[in-house]
């Protein structure tokens, strides 16, 4: 194992590495059964001591080997006293969730395999919901909405956030819009379960300690078939983040900050869990964007325990019982690492990759066309407050077009509601207006993934743009000559108002 410190504010890798091989701080037996090559340590080197958990740790069975959260999901589900990384287990799914983008393929296979008249496993664990090219003319697009209607009318699916009316979301009740927001919006996160969704940001939902990753459509087709899934269990990167957050850091910085060090193959196919004082004076919201770009590092899924914020965001959303765990004290981390985030700073991540990691204040020269501010990672109703917030502290308008476009229905009506504070009673909508930016647009997926050319802020030239969204590969947001910059919604606003990448900080003290 080596245990790391990340260097806080360092825009280049700046390790301290230790390494400690052996086998001598797990039970032997339980490892050797298994081919893994891996060995595991339970001493880190960090900057601070993680702060210790009020919970008393859950177990399961009988369990002879300390694990750590992921590990005891994987146990649970797949009906096991213990799990190790590397073993293949078949698991138990609490919730299969899919989209209008992967779900007429996973439907394809599963009556393929199981029959034409196949039932599915269970239609209250399965959740559909159209968001990502909704709001389009072209026909594919809107054919593939058409066959989830036709499967959830087949199915009797209970959880179908269907639209009708494109020309005015508001009339449909039932539409909510971007998968990831909704499903927690919706109260189908918990923790301690496992979550699988045909969509590689299905990962989110580790915000509220469970088990959340993506698949491809194959396995969501068993998955409706079965409700079960074979998966290996993955080990263990812990992020130990400690200090006071500035006023002027979002998640999303804190993130960007992990995957530029570890760089986008640092966690392939490895769990990321989120611990320490940064992570639990974070928000739900915060935490979901902290989780949301773990797969941008090849992480299989991201964690952070649950805990009083949790419980207080659950009230009221959902009526099942949930089981949380966490990390026994000596459970083996593949490695781990220690960050202050009171010495960071804001980030960008400049194309054409997540971990291409700069400080903003060192892309101030760099020209922009535009801003969009959406997307899983960067469209809730916490990341428009604080791009209002800049716009407040500013008192001045955007240089650039502005583009806004709530995750959710939920989103949409909190910014024509929900006051700023310290505004005078203003709304974001109220001072998005004011600050020049185009009016929000209905909520959905947007211009995050592309889409067909007449989405919404679609990128069909050339432009460079700031974005709060979570991959800046070329050609994501539409022209392959797009440029993109990575933002949190703090520095993207900030950029907003100046038209080059720029530091919040000149706004925010």
């Amino acid at each position: 194992m080596a245990s790391s410190t990340i260097a806080a504010g360092s825009a280049t890798s700046s390790f301290i590495k230790k390494n400690e091989m052996g086998l001598s701080s797990f039970t032997p037996t339980s490892f050797r059964t298994h081919s893994c090559k891996r060995a595991f340590s339970k001493k880190v080197v960090s900057v601070m001591s993680p702060p210790q958990s009020g919970h008393r740790p859950s177990t399961t069975g009988s369990v002879k080997t300390a694990m750590t959260m992921t590990e005891k999901i994987m146990a649970r589900a797949s009906e096991k006293s213990q799990v190790v990384p590397g073993e293949n287990v078949w698991v138990n799914v609490d919730v299969l969730m899919t989209h209008d983008v992967c779900g007429p393929g996973t439907i394809g296979i599963f009556k393929k395999e199981f029959g034409e008249n196949a039932k599915v496993w269970d239609r209250e664990k399965i959740v559909i919901i159209p968001d990502h090219y909704i709001f389009t003319s072209d026909e594919r697009a809107n054919r593939n909405v058409d066959i989830l209607r036709d499967f959830c009318a087949e199915q009797d699916i209970k959880y179908f956030y269907d639209i009708k009316d494109l020309g005015n979301f508001r009339a449909n009740p039932d539409y909510k819009g971007v998968c990831h927001v909704a499903l927690a919006q919706e109260g189908h996160c918990r923790p301690g379960e496992v979550l699988l969704g045909t969509d590689s940001h299905t990962c989110n939902a580790g915000a509220f300690g469970q088990f959340a990753s993506g698949i491809g459509n194959t396995d969501a087709g068993f998955v409706m078939g079965t409700g079960k899934s074979l998966l290996k269990v993955p080990p263990t990167l812990r992020f130990i983040l400690d200090g006071e957050m500035p006023s002027y850091l979002l998640a999303k910085d804190l993130i960007l900050q992990i995957i530029g060090e570890i760089t986008v193959a640092g966690a392939t196919y490895k769990s990321m869990e989120f611990v320490g004082s940064a992570v639990e004076s974070l928000t739900m919201e915060e935490r979901m964007t902290l989780c949301n770009m773990v797969v941008e590092a090849g992480g299989k899924n991201g964690v952070v325990p649950a805990d009083s914020t949790t419980y207080k965001y659950l009230e009221g959303k959902t009526s099942v019982e949930f089981n949380p765990v966490y990390s026994d004290d000596n459970a083996r981390f593949l490695q781990q690492y220690a960050i202050n985030v009171s010495k960071l700073e804001p980030l960008v991540a400049k194309p054409h990759s997540p971990d291409n990691r700069a400080m903003a204040r060192e892309c101030k020269d760099v020209k922009i066309d535009r801003v969009y501010i959406g997307s899983c990672t960067g469209g809730k109703t916490e990341d428009f407050l604080s791009a209002a917030k800049v716009f407040l502290a500013s008192g001045k308008k955007v240089k650039v077009p502005t583009f806004l476009v709530p995750a959710t229905q939920k989103v949409w009506m909190d910014l024509y509601a929900m006051e700023v504070p310290g505004s005078g009673g203003k709304t974001c909508s109220q001072i998005f207006e004011e600050a020049g930016c185009d009016t929000p647009s209905s909520p959905s997926c947007g211009a995050c993934l592309g889409g067909p050319r007449d989405t919404y802020a679609r990128m069909n030239e050339p432009k460079i743009c700031v974005s709060t969204t979570n991959r800046n590969f070329p050609g994501r947001m539409g022209h392959k000559e797009g440029e993109i910059y990575l933002a949190s919604p703090y520095t993207a606003a900030a950029s907003a108002l100046t038209g080059y990448v720029t530091d919040p900080r000149d706004y925010l003290q």
